[in-house]
């Protein structure tokens, strides 16, 4: 790779072990990639929060760079911890796992990272502009930025995007040059999707159809934001699909000459509904958790305007960042969801939660994301649903 001095200072140690290591990471991983040069990068997002999912060994690792003097060069933002970090006792989060979460953030804080705790950056204001270079970590927040707001990032793992958090730097491989932005498949989307869930449902599917394609999309007259990172969200669940454009929506739609074709139609969206579902037939959720990816303040409206009068039948999560949940108390949408039963959850989601800890064995998800990873990563069972069906099949009137 080609190293500009002041990199090479960087490289060579001269300011320090963290941000040695910090660059011994973007080397390795831009010869792997064969990059021929590093670029600056404006914003980092940073995965490998939760002490769910990186455990004693994460912890240790965070320990050493802050003993380092490791400091970011940039605005870096951090993904989801594994709970409500003001309200975790309300969650029934175990003291012993608390304890290490507690000590991660703070860990992250001290290298000058904002814990905003969200895999929704750009519903908060950091919403980097088109063909700006990030390097961002959590995969949906990668589909999102490089899909609706027409940013540039790489997938990164949480020590690459620390790496270059510290660095200021990234690697110019990948989705970062344009001739690797070419979709090659064109979807004609056939199916009338009606909300969020069908577009994670269309997701969940079309991901393990594409597997890691950029995928193009027609015949999608209009989608909303949230409908959007619920499709990105479970494509790159399911298929690592880092990008994908819909035409005359999305700022970019970069389509080969000769792509290949799918039709995406009503019986494919029946029948991965129904796959979703067939382990829970006829049972009830102990849990309907919704916010994978965190909610938006407009779905929480939708969840509140549903409740009103009506009394849960079972516990429910909102799951959503600490700017949203702010909003949503000043506006009272908090008000009528916690007197239904029901919490506003910040910091954390379902997915990187100890949920099986807490004894949840059966969760109503609305989420394609959700889906994919909860069987794996907590082992519950899931009910598929919109959040319209999930709040009207556990609900009652007041």
């Amino acid at each position: 790779m080609e190293l500009s001095k002041y990199e090479q200072q960087m490289y060579g140690g001269e300011f320090g072990e963290a941000i040695q290591q910090s660059m011994e990471i973007l080397v390795a991983l831009g010869k792997i990639y064969k990059a021929e040069n590093f670029i600056p990068v404006s914003s980092s997002q940073i995965a490998g929060v939760s002490y769910k999912t990186i455990g004693d060994a994460g912890l240790e690792y965070l320990e050493d760079m802050v003993k380092n003097n490791a400091k970011v060069k940039i605005p870096s933002y951090l993904n989801p911890a594994g709970m409500d970090i003001t309200n975790w006792k309300d969650m029934k989060i175990p003291e012993d796992f608390a304890e290490k979460q507690l000590k991660i953030i703070e860990l992250y804080s001290k290298m000058g990272i904002k814990t905003t705790c969200t895999c929704t950056p750009y519903l908060i204001g950091i919403r980097p502009k088109l063909k700006e270079h990030i390097a961002w970590s959590e995969s949906s927040a990668v589909s999102f930025a490089n899909s609706v707001l027409g940013a540039r990032t790489n997938r990164e793992g949480g020590p690459s995007a620390l790496a270059s958090a510290i660095c200021g730097i990234t690697p110019n491989y990948g989705l970062h040059l344009d001739e690797n932005r070419i979709s090659e498949i064109l979807i004609s989307v056939e199916a009338d999707l009606k909300d969020s869930s069908d577009f994670g449902a269309m997701g969940y599917y079309l991901g393990n159809a594409v597997k890691g394609k950029i995928p193009s999309f027609i015949k999608i007259s209009s989608a909303s934001e949230d409908k959007l990172k619920a499709l990105g969200a479970a494509m790159a669940a399911t298929g690592s699909v880092p990008l994908y454009y819909v035409k005359n929506i999305t700022p970019e739609f970069i389509l080969s000459d000769s792509p290949e074709k799918i039709t995406f139609e009503e019986r494919e969206l029946k029948e991965i509904k129904e796959k979703l579902n067939s382990e829970t037939e006829n049972l009830k959720p102990e849990l309907i958790a919704i916010g994978c990816p965190h909610s938006s303040l407009d779905e929480i409206k939708e969840i509140s305007e549903f409740l009103k009068g009506k009394k849960l039948l079972c516990d429910l999560w909102v799951c959503t960042s600490r700017n949203i949940s702010e909003q949503a108390y000043k506006l009272k949408y908090t008000e009528i969801i916690e007197k239904a039963g029901g919490k506003i959850v910040c910091d954390s989601c379902m997915v990187v939660c100890p949920i099986e800890e807490i004894g949840y064995g059966i969760t109503g998800v609305n989420s394609g994301k959700a889906a994919k990873y909860l069987p794996g990563f907590n082992k519950p069972r899931i009910i598929f649903k919109s959040i319209k069906e999930l709040l009207s099949d556990y609900t009652e009137d007041v």
